[in-house]
């Protein structure tokens, strides 16, 4: 669903896979030539369906790896599949990506946008640990996402908070369990839940699993950034938006209403459930942003969006800052 102005366009993939698997298609991606992405033309003698423009991306494996390419993918866990394809592992070992960096940096962190021009770069799994805690006080100051093909990890930790002064615990950490229960194929809702809800004067142990770092990422603890809708847009001129459901759409980039209201709805997502999602706020502000009233962008949020199972409090504040946006405020 498409936000404001973004236009929607040709999808990713040709109608005949094999012909197109046949064609001599440069990327376009990081290093690629401007506008080398899409299929020739088809010739006026041609038969057949003509091809629909395909899409090509540089992509390197975090700690380290030659430059491999990834394409024909339309969402998130296809990504996932051609990843591991290209270098040769399981999907599964791969945790998140960043856009143009091999390093830990959430700002970066690709979500459901893609940059025409941005490379990948895969961060796989590294050394296991596990922590036991004492939950002393009510907020534990994690902020929780997920990489959309069932790993939920830490996107930030609040300074001076209780994990903050755990030093085992950083920013990108993996969380395979809690108190033993495997929380692997949970969305990071589900995870902000379970951690919300353990006893206050208890411990309880998290199992989490490491990102493999290159040399010079060794000891970097990162509280991760502020928001992440500024690092989600990418740095081409439009942007690959990978969608859960329907087909992967190349759009223009958001308008500075729909950027702002975006920022907002995410901050309000991290203060009141503990995750930070720019594809799911822009859901949100795609949803809301032309509805009359509360009552109606409710209603909207239950059908689309009914098993976050969102307050009321919620709905309202989300409302409000959409409307502010709209407002310049």
């Amino acid at each position: 669903m498409p936000l404001g102005r973004w236009k929607k366009a040709a999808p990713l993939v040709g109608n005949d896979e094999a012909d197109a698997e046949s064609q001599q298609l440069e990327p376009e991606a990081a290093g690629g030539e401007p506008g080398s992405g899409s299929a020739p033309a088809s010739s006026c003698c041609s038969s057949g369906p003509p091809l629909r423009p395909r899409l090509v991306f540089h992509t390197q494996l975090a700690h380290g790896s030659a430059t491999g390419r990834v394409e024909g993918f339309t969402n998130v866990r296809e990504l996932y599949t051609k990843l591991g394809e290209a270098f040769n592992m399981e999907p599964a070992q791969i945790m998140f990506c960043t856009l143009n960096t091999h390093k830990v940096d959430m700002d970066k962190l690709l979500g459901g946008q893609i940059g025409l021009e941005d490379f990948i770069f895969a961060h796989v799994k590294g050394q296991k640990k596990e922590v036991e805690i004492y939950k002393s006080e009510d907020a534990l100051g994690l902020t929780i996402t997920d990489n959309g093909a069932g790993y939920a990890f830490i996107k930030r930790i609040k300074e001076g908070s209780l994990i903050d002064r755990i030093e085992a615990i950083k920013v990108g950490d993996l969380i395979e369990s809690i108190n033993g229960q495997s929380v692997i194929g949970f969305r990071h809702f589900e995870v902000a839940k379970l951690l919300k809800g353990l006893v206050k004067g208890q411990l309880f142990t998290l199992r989490l699993v490491e990102p493999l770092k290159a040399f010079d990422m060794i000891g970097q603890r990162s509280r991760g950034g502020k928001s992440a809708s500024g690092g989600q847009v990418g740095t081409g001129k439009g942007t690959l938006r990978l969608r859960a459901k329907g087909t992967a759409t190349v759009e223009e980039e958001p308008s500075a209403f729909e950027e702002k209201a975006i920022e907002k709805v995410d901050d309000l997502l991290e203060s009141y459930m503990g995750i930070r999602d720019t594809e799911l706020a822009a859901t949100m502000v795609d949803l809301g942003k032309n509805k009359k009233n509360p009552d109606e962008f409710a209603q909207a949020l239950d059908e689309e969006l009914g098993d976050f199972a969102f307050p009321d409090e919620f709905v309202f504040d989300v409302w409000g800052a959409i409307g502010d946006a709209k407002a310049g405020r």
